[in-house]
């Protein structure tokens, strides 16, 4: 995971730069570069080396007057090459992101941007031109900030807000599948949308699933660093595992977190790593160590969101373990299966139509909260996060099965998933059909209880009461978001728009007296967690 800084047209001082660029070293600690070009354009680029790990690999790349950065991995970049090489270009090293000035001479923006099969956050700038270029992942995988220079107005992009928010105004997130051009944004894919709804047998469906996710993952092998894995023992990451362990010959690294006084995800994900026979290592965080580490996340996620501070904690102490005591540079995670087919809450759409509009809300906003989430937690501890989950062409063909098959009238939710390992032999069954809770609730109820109660210490009733006065965007609805909030505002005073609203479940469907994003309060929780 990788961090740059970029600024058109630089009014500040080399030390100044460096210091904002600083903020974000976390994210890329194996070489810092900047450079001044022709026309004044500050880059900064903080490098964790995943793919040519030699000099040759360091950014920003130059050609032909033309520069770019890029925080990302360009899973058909051996494909891009040879197409490229049939142009006469001339590779120097063996970084997939060197492709992406050629590709850019060749193809121009759009095409380019369209031909990556990819997780990533670029700027390019051509010197010739002064042209100013940068586009982000369908996904928003890999993070993106813009803002404006508060002395020359020129535009400054930044992999977290938190390098550009002394330096500019407007500080906002790059939305994804978008590229920028010319001082204009364009859509170059909506992955939420759709152009045709397939309806295939549940036998067809059920094998593109399964073949499509296998690719996903075997794609995102290809790494120079070591790679580990996070199994929680739900059915999204022990997929994800299952999938590796059977393309590697080697044992793979699985990690695990849990409270030392209820980890419920630690037994599932045993049973997982001992039928995968991974190399597996289970982590214990105390009260101690939850409490302790609220400010800190929120500093990283940059957020104030309820579920997302909640669910980072444990990510974020498991991530820190690795940094501290592996040299695992990488790390496969489990996201975005849910929001294409389906929470706990969607048992209860109402349609077919309706559950496909809140997948594509989900989708929509998944760089606001639970890929925001993995990013921030895995780059704070100079790990990259690789989603098989959001592989493009796997999840095109989810977002486009007709959405009456992805309703739970199997009784079970994601069914369509669970049913595609079926009978494989790649997981137990009683694995694959396992209900488990989130993993805010699943690393163990205690967590989300003395968050609470801290919360509860903190602040009176009458603060709560005032908090409408204070923020009235978003305004904290108990004392745990309020604390969240406050503690948000000391670090990013007036950026409460980063997000849209606290991530809940659609209330229309579960009822307005839901007011906890946890799965614990519906009606249909059931034996998730037990």
């Amino acid at each position: 995971m990788c961090g740059f800084l970029f600024m058109e047209l630089s009014d500040l001082t080399e030390e100044d730069f460096k210091r904002n660029l600083e903020l974000i070293e976390h994210r890329g600690p194996d070489d810092q570069q900047h450079v001044r070009d022709t026309l004044g354009n500050d880059f900064g680029f903080c490098r964790l080396s995943i793919m040519d790990l030699s000099d040759l690999g360091r950014q920003p790349f130059g050609l032909n007057g033309k520069r770019v950065m890029c925080n990302g991995e360009i899973y058909n970049f051996l494909s891009l090459r040879k197409f490229l090489e049939t142009k006469g270009y001339k590779f120097i090293g063996d970084s997939d992101c060197e492709v992406l000035l050629p590709l850019f001479e060749t193809a121009g923006i759009e095409t380019m941007v369209k031909m990556l099969d990819a997780e990533f956050a670029f700027v390019l700038v051509d010197e010739n031109t002064a042209e100013i270029f940068a586009a982000r992942d369908p996904f928003g995988i890999r993070p993106l900030f813009y803002g404006y220079n508060k002395v020359t107005g020129k535009i400054c992009f930044s992999s977290e807000a938190k390098a550009l928010i002394s330096t500019c105004n407007d500080v906002t997130p790059f939305p994804p599948g978008y590229y920028y051009a010319n001082g204009e944004f364009h859509v170059f894919n909506d992955i939420a949308e759709v152009s045709t709804i397939v309806e295939e047998p549940l036998a067809e469906i059920s094998g593109h699933i399964r073949r499509k996710l296998e690719r996903a993952v075997k794609k995102r092998l290809h790494a120079d660093a070591p790679m580990g894995y996070l199994l929680s023992g739900g059915l999204d990451s022990s997929l994800v595992c299952a999938i590796a362990a059977k393309e590697l010959e080697s044992p793979i690294k699985t990690f695990a977190i849990g409270m030392e006084t209820d980890p419920i995800d630690l037994k599932y994900a045993r049973e997982v790593a001992d039928f995968l026979r991974t190399d597996h290592t289970e982590i214990l965080m105390t009260k101690e160590d939850v409490l302790s580490s609220v400010r800190e996340v929120i500093w990283h996620l940059e957020t104030w969101d309820i579920t997302t501070i909640r669910a980072s904690i444990g990510m974020y102490l498991i991530c820190k373990y690795i940094h501290e005591n592996t040299e695992l540079k990488v790390l496969m995670t489990g996201e975005v299966s849910d929001e294409m087919f389906g929470y706990k809450y969607t048992d209860f759409a109402p349609s077919a139509g309706a559950f496909q509009k809140e997948a594509q809300k989900r989708v929509h906003e998944l760089y606001m909260y639970d890929v925001l989430r993995a990013d921030r937690c895995l780059a704070a501890h100079s790990l990259e996060a690789r989603v098989p989950f959001a592989d493009l062409d796997f999840a095109a063909y989810v977002m486009s099965i007709n959405p009456s098959r992805k309703l739970n009238t199997y009784g079970k939710g994601k069914y369509l998933l669970r049913h595609a390992f079926e009978g494989t032999e790649l997981l137990p069954d009683e694995i694959l059909f396992r209900e488990k809770a989130a993993f805010s609730d699943a690393v163990g109820h205690s967590m989300v209880d003395y968050l609470k109660e801290f919360a509860d210490e903190k602040y009176s009733d009458d603060d709560l009461a005032k908090a409408s006065e204070k923020y009235p965007k978003h305004t904290p609805f108990t004392k745990e978001s309020l604390m969240y909030r406050e503690i948000f505002e000391e670090f990013y005073p007036g950026y409460e728009d980063w997000i849209l609203d606290f991530w809940m479940p659609n209330r229309d469907w579960v009822g307005a007296e839901v007011t906890d994003p946890s799965a614990r309060v519906l009606s249909n929780y059931g034996d998730s967690g037990k």
